[in-house]
């Protein structure tokens, strides 16, 4: 228990040297946040209440050793309290499950009330060799072009709804990235799991007409074959962007229908700094899955993003002034006769400390039962 206690009174002792990147820019720096946030869940206002909190504490060093080869390590600490901790150790296995190779996640505290993670978030080494760069760890690979669903994303997809948690999951991977020119790549990645199943894909892209386009092809969790696109440009002064992947299980390579999953988006920011976006999704073989439970996942399959053949989303953000905007983003669930609404406020307190008030509403119906929950949110930060 005291070793423990040692562990977490160094780890916030750590938080407090925002300076520290100061002190050695040229080999080694941090940056990270601490924030607070406060949740609450329920299905109607007359019904029970769950309160949960959450200490939140990111930390991310980076080292360069010399012009060729850096480093980082960034961990993630969380301290857990409320309502859902009480309701049994499945909660805080789930927090303490490590989807990659080698577990790097954490229950340092574990009691009936309260709990205490870490997590090891990434953990690689880089080495630029001119045209060549080549990587080797615990690693995010974003292969995703659109703003909110991403068929292309096969290494790291993720949850629109985990809004929360921007940096996103990593991979236990290596990563080799070849540049023929100024704006065209070639990658070849690979990832191996907590069950040691392989994603291994290779993507070119390149840019013509203004646009960045690419193509991609691999073998995904060790279970489909897969082959994709994607773009991103812009008409006029509106952002354009698309993804289409198709998925076909290895083991019925004959059965050509497999899952396939395209999008196309469209964003843009007005003069006044506001910005809007639209984003529609088709999916042949959307996931009988329910979408809150899509919600605790820190990631996903890019095949498993669609719970409707058709879905649909739309946001807008508005600046009321330098210090404070709003937001209002909804999505359309066809199929589940359903939807979601998610309003939210931030507010700039300092430079480096934000407040944020986020709602999420979600209204779908599944096996002839109606799912109706609200989740709001109260979030402090300080960022250094």
């Amino acid at each position: 228990m005291i070793r423990k206690l040692i562990i977490i009174l160094s780890f916030f002792q750590i938080c407090a040297l925002p300076t520290f990147s100061q002190e050695k820019p040229g080999f080694l720096t941090l940056n990270g946040y601490v924030s607070a946030v406060n949740s609450v869940m329920f299905d109607s206002l007359s019904g029970p209440f769950l309160n949960d909190n959450m200490l939140h504490n990111r930390l991310n060093f980076k080292g360069y050793v010399n012009e060729n080869v850096t480093f980082a390590v960034e961990l993630r600490t969380r301290l857990f309290t409320g309502d859902m901790v009480r309701t049994g150790s499945s909660y805080q296995k789930s927090i303490g499950s490590d989807q990659g190779l080698v577990d790097m996640s954490w229950n340092l505290l574990n009691e009936p009330s309260f709990f205490l993670n870490t997590t090891i978030e990434r953990f690689w080494i880089d080495f630029n060799l001119g045209k060549l760069q080549a990587r080797a760890g615990r690693q995010r690979i974003n292969w995703g072009q659109a703003l909110v669903w991403n068929p292309n994303d096969i290494f790291n997809s993720y949850s629109f709804f985990d809004f929360d948690y921007a940096e996103r999951s990593g991979s236990d991977a290596v990563r080799l990235q070849y540049y023929p020119g100024s704006a065209s790549a070639f990658e070849i990645a690979v990832k191996a799991d907590h069950n040691s199943d392989i994603t291994a894909a290779t993507l070119y892209r390149f840019n013509k007409f203004g646009y960045d386009f690419q193509f991609l092809a691999g073998y995904v969790n060790s279970e489909d074959f897969v082959a994709g696109a994607g773009w991103s440009g812009a008409v006029g002064s509106i952002s354009f962007r698309g993804e289409a992947s198709w998925f076909i299980p290895a083991e019925n390579f004959s059965d050509t229908s497999g899952t396939a999953l395209f999008t196309i988006g469209v964003d843009k920011v007005f003069k006044n700094n506001t910005m809007g976006q639209v984003q529609i999704m088709y999916c042949n073989k959307p996931q009988d899955i329910s979408i809150i439970s899509s919600f605790s996942k820190t990631e996903m399959s890019a095949k498993a993003l669609a719970f409707s053949r058709f879905s649909a989303f739309g946001q807008v953000t508005y600046p009321v002034n330098p210090l404070l905007s709003v937001t209002v983003s909804g999505m359309w669930f066809p199929d589940l006769k359903g939807y979601f609404a998610g309003p939210s406020v931030e507010y700039s307190m300092a430079e480096n400390v934000d407040i944020s008030l986020f709602w999420q509403h979600f209204n779908y119906r599944m096996e002839e039962e109606r799912t109706r929950l609200n989740i709001g949110f109260l979030r402090f930060k300080f960022s250094f």
